[in-house]
């Protein structure tokens, strides 16, 4: 019978965060996958957890996973953590659980500690609909692309970013999303945990104003709700419409209308249709 590979959640930064079912997987497996084994041997040692640690990180990891398959197609259990936070969330982890499941092995999840559910839960920004994105390149043009791709993406955009570019990405940030509420967590759990607010550019200032704001690790937040107002169609081009489409037909009305307004084909023609829909269901009415 086959072993199950446990994906376990270790802390972020305060050790208290790991849970008692964490610790006592750790101990009871057979071996432990681990993305840094000297990292994570501090974490064992601390919670007083001995058993044997093997690498498996984004370098060896289609060699490794071979070779834990191997161990769990014997029967032996086998756990599997990252450095912080819970594994394959822009860490590795993916070919072997992807690999286990194809082979038909036991994969289970020892939930915990998650740098972007933490940070989404103390921002204050909206949480009933987000996007994690994760790192974007480190290429400052493909990530502008990326920055300009998730516009288009409504909810609350959640990034991971490196202390070494941070304030690039804020600075991107200034011309992809100048107006949106932003919010950048650093050092989640730890003892300089900070939440800075503002827009890009007034989160920016702060980071200029205090170089040691640029150590640690980021989690940055961008609120990309759709905004109800501006999305409500403008009471005078209805009114503009219904007096068109009475007389006209859509390709008509929406062509004089586009002359009139100043605004966009694809606007006025999307009113258009729903309008003369209405103008229908109240013709039959």
């Amino acid at each position: 019978m086959a072993g199950v590979l446990y994906i376990v959640a270790t802390p972020i930064g305060n050790l208290d965060d790991i849970s008692l079912r964490a610790i006592a997987t750790l101990k009871s497996v057979d071996l432990i996958a681990a993305e840094d084994t000297r990292h994570s041997r501090h974490l064992l040692h601390h919670f007083g957890i001995e058993t044997p640690l093997l690498s498996c990180h984004e370098h060896n990891e289609a060699a490794r996973s071979k070779e834990i398959l191997a161990k769990l197609e014997a029967g032996s259990d086998v756990a599997l953590i990252s450095d912080a936070g819970t594994p394959l969330i822009s860490d590795p982890g993916y070919r072997l659980v992807s690999a286990a499941r194809r082979q038909g092995i036991p994969v289970s999840p020892i939930p915990g500690a998650n740098s972007a559910i933490a940070a989404l839960s103390a921002a204050g920004l909206p949480t009933e609909s987000f996007h994690f994105a994760g790192f974007l390149s480190a290429r400052t043009a493909e990530r502008a692309s990326q920055l300009q791709a998730l516009r288009a993406v409504p909810g609350t955009l959640v990034l991971f970013e490196s202390s070494h570019r941070i304030e690039s990405l804020l600075e991107q940030l200034t011309q992809v999303f100048p107006r949106h509420r932003c919010v950048v967590a650093k050092e989640l759990t730890k003892l300089h945990e900070k939440f800075l607010l503002g827009t890009a550019a007034e989160v920016r200032e702060i980071f200029t104003g205090d170089d040691k704001l640029r150590k640690g690790e980021f989690v940055v937040l961008i609120d990309n709700q759709a905004d109800k107002k501006a999305s409500a169609p403008d009471s005078d081009d209805v009114r503009l419409l219904r007096i068109l489409l009475d007389e006209l037909s859509v390709k008509m009305a929406v062509k004089i209308a586009m002359r009139l307004t100043g605004k966009k084909k694809n606007e006025i023609y999307q009113l258009a249709l729903k309008l003369r829909e209405e103008i229908r269901s109240e013709s039959a009415g």
